[in-house]
Order: C-alpha cells, then sequence, then structure tokens
C-alpha cells in the first residue's frame, strides 16, 4: 500500500526548530489532522529524520487548526474495504506510534483541541503532554461500530484498565481535566498559555544531559512491561553505564562545586 500523493496541497507535517526543540504540527486542520495513509507516512519520516539529529533535544508534536487529532481517516478506510490494505494500515500506524516511544528525544504532545481513536492513541504514545483545558479525549470508534483495539494499547499503559474500558466501551469524551486526574497528561492550562507551558516544559527537559535523557528513556520503555527482577537488570545496567559517560561526571563535579553544570 502506497500512501497517496495529494498534488497541489500543502506539506502534511511542518517542523520548525528553535532552541534545541523541534515542533512538528500535523498540517491537515480541513480533515482535523485525521491519520491517512499519507498523514502517517509524513509523520514516520519527520519524526525519523528529527530523531538522527544530534542538535535536537525535545520534539513537541502538535496539530493546525481546531483539533489536534480527530483519528484514522474514515472516508479513506471506507474506501478500502480489504484486509490486506486495512493491515498494512495499522501496522504502518503502528510503527510510527512506537518510533516516538525509541526516538531518543522526549515528545510531547501540544494538545489544542479533540483528541479522539487514534488522535487519543497519538497522545498516549507520546513521553509527555500539556492540553488546553477545552481540550477533549476519547475513544470513539464504537461509536461507528469499532471498537479503538489498536489506540487501547497506548491509552491502557497510560490510565487505569477500567479507565481505559469506559473510553472503549461509551465512545464518550472526557475533559482535559478528567484526561489529566485518569493519568492521560501531565498538565491542562488555559488555552492562551498553552505555548508558554509546552515551552516550558520543553526547555527544562533541553537543559538536562541529553545522552542521559536518551539512555534513561530507552531504558524505562525497555524495563516498564518486565518482571520487577528484569526491570531492576535493565536498569542498574543503565545506571553503570550512564555513570561513565561524560555528562555525568560533569553533572556530579558541577553539583559538588555549586556551579551550573556545561553538558555536551
Amino acid at each position: 500500500m502506497n500512501a497517496p500523493i495529494e498534488a497541489g496541497l500543502a506539506p502534511y507535517v511542518l517542523t520548525d526548530v528553535r532552541d534545541r526543540v523541534c515542533t512538528i504540527t500535523m498540517n491537515r486542520a480541513d480533515r482535523f489532522n485525521a491519520l491517512s495513509t499519507s498523514m502517517i507516512a509524513a509523520l514516520d519520516e519527520a519524526l525519523e529524520a528529527i530523531g538522527r539529529d544530534g542538535s535536537v533535544r525535545v520534539i513537541v508534536l502538535a496539530g493546525a487548526g481546531r483539533a489536534f487529532c480527530a483519528g484514522h481517516d474514515l472516508t479513506e478506510m471506507r474506501a478500502h474495504i480489504d484486509e490486506a490494505w486495512q493491515r498494512t494500515l495499522f501496522d504502518r500506524c503502528t510503527a510510527m506510534m512506537t518510533r516516538m516511544t525509541q526516538l531518543p528525544q522526549p515528545v510531547i504532545a501540544r494538545v489544542q483541541g479533540p483528541a479522539a481513536a487514534a488522535g487519543c492513541q497519538l497522545v498516549s504514545m507520546c513521553d509527555l503532554a500539556v492540553a488546553a483545558d477545552h481540550a477533549k479525549f476519547g475513544l470513539s470508534g464504537i461509536n461507528a461500530g469499532i471498537f479503538c483495539t489498536t489506540p487501547s494499547v497506548g491509552v491502557a499503559r497510560n490510565v487505569p484498565r477500567k479507565r481505559a474500558m469506559e473510553l472503549l466501551l461509551t465512545g464518550e469524551l472526557i475533559d482535559a481535566h478528567t484526561a489529566s486526574a485518569w493519568g492521560l497528561v501531565n498538565r491542562v492550562v488555559p488555552a492562551g498559555e498553552l505555548d508558554a507551558a509546552v515551552d516550558a516544559l520543553a526547555q527544562s527537559i533541553a537543559r538536562k544531559s541529553g545522552a542521559a535523557v536518551a539512555m534513561g528513556k530507552r531504558a524505562f520503555y525497555a524495563q516498564v512491561e518486565q518482571t520487577m527482577a528484569s526491570a531492576y537488570e535493565i536498569a542498574g545496567r543503565t545506571m553503570a553505564c550512564n555513570m561513565l559517560d561524560p555528562d555525568a561526571a560533569e553533572g556530579i563535579d558541577a553539583f559538588l562545586a555549586k556551579r551550573p553544570p556545561k553538558f555536551r
């Protein structure tokens, strides 16, 4: 399955790098940034390229227009009633979603509007999320006769099991404060303060050792699904390697000398 090329349209995603932070913006406001095959391909390509850029310390994922992401493109999906096509779509979407957890840089979702179905999944697969107070979240596929099975994988790793099942079975949207209380987002702020809040969080991370953050993120996802014994094995091995990194030596020396660290 090849992603269709739509001649004459603006890019599916826009990227902007400032102060070691790269913002990736889904750029189909008229389609509520739906995850069509083209959008998935564009996001995956952008994430892969930024992951190789050592000058970028943090990635912000944003959506243009009123919605963050409305989920999969149902019009496109309905036009391809073919199991092989559908399976390829979900395989490619899964690869893009999991890539975010595999990148060395933390990914922050900037949620300015509704995040539904696979859009909610997208938020759940980001490392962190900041939402405007009017944003809505939900696994709404059941309303169209589609159980949000793939979105449930990420969401159920963010919120308690019964909360996930409530979202899956009712298809109802929850508000940003409820999403925060359930663990889907980190912070909720007034819409006018969203960019400042995202930037403050991003810069707080960007000032840290990039090597330590990358190493720690990789270890976090490696251990979080393991048994306690296996998790500690992974964590201990990573800590030992971290201690041998020059940034760790600089950080400790700076702490002991009561001065700001100068990380690479």
